[in-house]
């Protein structure tokens, strides 16, 4: 019958599904173990955001040595995607495809670039995204434009740029998911300033919150329960469909039922959800008979470069353009390396938040004054050793890097830019900061549920359903079959409409 739907998240896969099938008028039903981030004044205060770790999980997880640390996850109305940077890419075409990299290779997708195109650009209407179609090289082609115009350069930022482009690259407007015009502000201007990793209480950020679960929730027949952590799910007697979804709500236990689920947690979350959902018929986790629940771990290679120019950098928001030209192999390189992007401008706090080191004569405040910030990420290899586990109830990652030298490669093809480009000097002779994402950085997670069309070697068939059950969908980052070298966040939601779609056209009619 189908009449009861249960979407478990809000993040960028829960919260466009909901949206995608709130006009269905089934009852929907979505769980979030977490609740709405408080409008305070410490949302844009980098020290209780950076260094106190207001909003993070107080959770601690184990590494693959079993040592705890305590990642960032953001457990909230939104998910991730409240504090995430918000630019917002296609995975290119060539993603979908094998492709060799220097330390292994990155497998084809079971679908192609062209079962998302569609849902590409709705999810880029749907997200308000910025852009210039056709500026960064590697882009597929779409001869629809952007929803919104690009983002304007700032004049330090645009300098930099045109250095950059001065000496042979290619500088691209940054795919940037921004609403300057939400329904509740009024029509003073807006500048952007607290950016990445901040909520932002002005709602211009194109989160999940605001620009999908909203919308859904003003249907009826959608309801949203908050601080309603799920703990496992139970099958019916013959072990093919979802019965009940077991959940701890203020300090209660309880099963919610409904004719079909959708499991939205996240990858990480997805991934030990399934597992602590054991049973005596399911003794290895639910939707496992493959084995691969977990698995394939990846998050990217990814590194922070802080760049110290003599010249001060007075931007508010300096992320507007990136860098594609060595994503795919080239003349120069037999092997991708990766995408460089700029990040939004840091302060004091959050440089010494990241516990980079000061230089001898130059105190944070002055670093933060003349930072320009860019991100740098490489392809991070699916391997069935790299995965998610669960011991006596606490999450482990068991991860190994690889594609480092492509990484590394990539930086060093930055930093001999940076020195060659226009005229510019710099503040010391160690003239950046490097910061690497350990495992705590959980931004980019996916791969433990990856879609394929044999159950004996994937999770999820090519609509997101789990091959051993009838009535889960598993929609999040975990479906993802290689990680390409940009955040996931735009394929999850263009994926969250494709499946939507499609439960609308076979399912749930």
């Amino acid at each position: 019958m189908n009449d009861t739907i249960i979407i478990i998240g809000t993040g960028a896969g829960g919260s466009t599904m909901a949206y995608k099938l709130a006009d269905t008028g089934k009852k929907i039903i979505i769980l979030e173990r977490g609740d709405y981030v408080p409008l305070e004044k410490e949302n844009w205060d980098s020290v209780e955001v950076f260094q106190k770790n207001r909003y993070t999980t107080t959770d601690v997880w184990l590494d693959k040595e079993g040592k705890s640390f305590r990642p960032g996850m953001h457990y909230n109305i939104g998910g991730n995607t409240k504090f995430y940077g918000s630019s917002l890419f296609r995975l290119r075409e060539e993603d979908f495809q094998k492709i060799v990299h220097y330390d292994g290779v990155s497998p084809a997708w079971p679908i192609q670039y062209e079962d998302l195109k569609d849902y590409y650009l709705e999810a880029e209407t749907l997200y308000h995204v910025h852009g210039t179609r056709g500026s960064d090289p590697t882009e597929p082609f779409d001869a629809a434009p952007y929803p919104n115009p690009p983002l304007p350069h700032e004049p330090r930022i645009k300098e930099i740029m045109d250095g950059l482009a001065d000496y042979g690259l290619h500088p691209f407007d940054l795919p940037m998911g921004v609403n300057f015009h939400p329904h509740k502000a009024g029509n003073a201007p807006y500048i952007l300033d607290r950016f990445d990793g901040f909520p932002d209480t002005s709602e211009r950020k194109g989160d999940a919150h605001f620009c999908a679960l909203s919308k859904a929730l003003e249907y009826p027949n959608v309801e949203l329960m908050t601080n309603t952590k799920v703990l496992k799910l139970i099958t019916d007697d013959l072990g093919t469909r979802v019965s009940g979804v077991v959940v701890e709500q203020n300090g209660e236990v309880g099963i919610l039922t409904a004719d079909l689920v959708v499991l939205s947690a996240g990858a990480i979350n997805s991934a030990a959800i399934l597992l602590e959902s054991r049973s005596e018929q399911f003794p290895n986790g639910l939707a496992n008979r493959s084995d691969q629940v977990g698995r394939n771990y990846m998050f990217h290679q990814s590194s922070a470069l802080t760049v110290l120019y003599k010249k001060p950098n007075p931007s508010k928001f300096g992320k507007t353009f990136g860098i594609s030209d060595f994503y795919l192999a080239n003349k120069k390189y037999r092997f991708p390396l990766g995408l460089i992007q700029m990040l939004a401008k840091s302060d004091a706090h959050q440089i010494k938040s990241d516990n980079r080191v000061s230089i001898d004569g130059v105190s944070f405040e002055s670093i933060a004054v003349h930072a320009v910030d860019f991100e740098l990420t490489s392809e991070d290899l699916p391997d069935p050793e790299n995965r998610i586990t669960v011991e006596n109830g606490q999450i482990k990652i068991t991860y190994s890097e690889n594609n480092r030298k492509g990484h590394e490669l990539l930086k060093t093809e930055l930093v001999e830019a940076l020195k060659a480009s226009g005229n510019e000097t710099f503040l010391h002779k160690g003239f950046y900061f490097n910061k690497e994402m350990s495992i705590a950085g959980v931004g980019h997670q996916c791969g433990t549920t990856k879609m394929g069309g044999n159950s004996e070697t994937s999770v999820i068939d090519l609509n997101c359903k789990a091959h051993d059950l009838e009535n889960l969908y598993i929609v999040d980052g975990g479906f993802f079959v290689s990680s390409g070298a940009v955040g996931p966040a735009l394929t999850i939601m263009a994926m969250a409409l494709r499946v939507g779609d499609y439960l609308k056209n076979h399912i749930l009619k």
